[in-house]
């Protein structure tokens, strides 16, 4: 029993002090939402303060904003209205012009009419002095012939007759003196005109030939050129065409082909090889495919060049190919490029000179031996100034061009003032001195073969070859050769040498005939 009262007494205790902590609870709850209220409400205070300063704020950035944006409206505005006054005042200006213009007009129409009028009245004025001129005329005309018994056609007549012999004898002097002052004149002027040429162009003497000899740094390099029983030669010379010559003459051998660009690939490639070490049949094919390359981008770079020197455009590139050729190609042992250079810088002075077109000239003179450069060995039969012409019309040159490349020989009839100039600029090249090299054993013999040429005709005295054989000076019996049968015997001559002889550019033959009085005072 009393177990039972204690424990009851227990968890009535308990159940008090549950209650009373459950009260105390309660107070600590209302406390907490109290502060939590006046927390809350503060900071609601402080938002609503913190937004209206923040909306002031914007309010102010507002009309900041507004009255920046309207001070720009009114700058524009302002400018606008200024540009538009500007133009309303032009506008007033031009007007103004115009309507003075305008009067000015009127006034010079009202001039023109009253000049107009004034021609009228002149011209039926002159109209009735010219009536009444012819009736005078017609009158006068009618009493001379009463006087001398003549009609006017009659009198007309014999008046031609009688002038006619004295106006063609006068005629006759005056044509003469105007031919002979003509040919003075004209010949001073070309004479004038080739020298300043020949004076303005600086000349390089340039000498080829068919032997390139490459240097070694010890002759024991040769053995590595022969080969084992000669095989590196041989196919060094089957891969480029030339033949290599190995003697006795030290630290040297001996490149020979008359194929300046062949001659070149196979000392490059010699080059290389020897530099590199390693020299054998497949290495040597090897080398000289990429030698080949480089030689026709070296050809192709040398063309490019040189028109750009020359001032030359628009040219296609086969004909610049030509051109870059040219350095390795020679004629009479003059280089084909420095030749083909020099003649068109010649063309360019001397076209210019004469009022020509210069780049046409200068064009001309470039491409006028690129027949000598031919890719294929059938078209070598063809004469080269007919084949530079026919590359020139393939690759789009103009007709002059084309005509001047053709008949720089005489091939084709000249058909254009450029093509004298060309085949002179060409003679002028080719013939100074040390500009060509030829062997001086053929080079008498030439000589003496255009004397042996002038005797063979009838009532020659003497024959001199003269100029590089350029020139044949005849000298005549004046007994036994009019001045009439001098003319004839040069023609013959000329077409005698042309038709029996080779020789480079052309010969001039000149046939002096001269009557000589001699005696003697004792």
């Amino acid at each position: 029993m009393d177990i039972t009262t204690g424990i009851i007494g227990a968890v009535i205790g308990l159940v008090i002090g549950f209650v009373i902590a459950k009260f105390m609870e309660k107070g600590k709850a209302s406390k907490t939402t109290a502060n939590a209220k006046r927390e809350a409400e503060a900071i609601l205070k402080a938002a609503k303060t913190d937004g209206e300063n923040i909306k002031k704020d914007k309010i102010f950035q507002a009309k900041e904003k507004f009255l920046e944006l309207k001070a720009e409206h009114e700058k524009v505005i302002i400018g606008k209205d200024k540009k538009m006054a500007e133009a309303e005042k032009r506008t007033r200006d031009k007007e103004s012009q115009i309507s003075s213009e305008l009067a000015k007009n009127k006034n010079q129409n009202q001039q023109l009419e009253n000049k107009i009028k004034d021609v009228e009245k002149k011209a039926e004025f002159y109209e009735k002095k010219q009536s009444e001129l012819e009736k005078l005329h017609k009158s006068q005309i009618q009493q001379l012939e009463v006087i001398s018994g003549l009609s006017a056609d009659e009198a007309k007549g014999q008046l031609m007759e009688s002038l006619k012999e004295t106006a063609k004898s006068d005629a006759m002097a005056y044509l003469q003196t105007t031919m002979e002052e003509a040919k003075l004149t004209a010949q001073q002027e070309a004479r004038k005109i080739i020298i300043n040429t020949i004076q303005r162009i600086g000349t390089e003497e340039a000498v080829e030939n068919c032997v390139s000899v490459f240097n070694l740094e010890s002759d024991d390099v040769k053995g590595r050129i022969i080969g084992r029983e000669g095989r590196n030669i041989r196919a060094l010379e089957s891969a480029t065409g030339v033949e290599i010559i190995v003697d006795d003459t030290p630290d040297a051998i001996i490149l020979s082909c008359f194929d300046s660009v062949r001659r070149e690939i196979a000392r490059l490639s010699l080059h290389k090889l020897v530099t590199d070490g390693r020299i054998h049949p497949a290495r040597i094919e090897e080398i000289v495919r990429k030698t080949e390359k480089q030689i026709e981008t070296e050809i192709v770079d040398i063309g490019k060049r040189t028109i750009i020197d020359l001032g030359i455009h628009g040219l296609h590139p086969e004909l610049i190919k030509a051109v870059g050729r040219m350095k390795y190609r020679s004629s009479y042992g003059q280089n084909l490029l420095q030749h083909s250079r020099e003649v068109a810088k010649l063309c360019g002075v001397m076209a210019a000179e004469m009022g020509l077109n210069a780049k046409v000239a200068k064009r001309a003179g470039l491409l006028h031996d690129i027949g000598k450069v031919p890719n294929t060995e059938a078209e070598v039969e063809t004469p080269h100034a007919i084949l530079g012409m026919q590359w020139a019309e393939k690759y789009g040159e103009k007709p002059d061009v084309c005509n001047a490349i053709g008949a720089h020989h005489d091939e084709i009839e000249m058909k254009t003032l450029i093509s004298p100039i060309v085949q002179v600029c060409d003679a002028i090249s080719g013939a100074r001195p040390g500009a060509r090299r030829q062997v001086m054993d053929s080079y008498i013999q030439r000589l003496k073969d255009l004397e042996e040429v002038a005797f063979n005709f009838p009532g020659v005295q003497k024959a001199y070859a003269i100029q590089a054989g350029r020139e044949l000076r005849v000298i005549v019996e004046s007994e036994k050769v009019s001045d009439d049968k001098a003319a004839e015997l040069s023609f013959e001559i000329s077409q005698k040498i042309q038709t029996d002889m080779t020789y480079p550019g052309q010969v001039k033959v000149t046939v002096i005939r001269e009557t000589r009085a001699v005696n003697v005072a004792k």
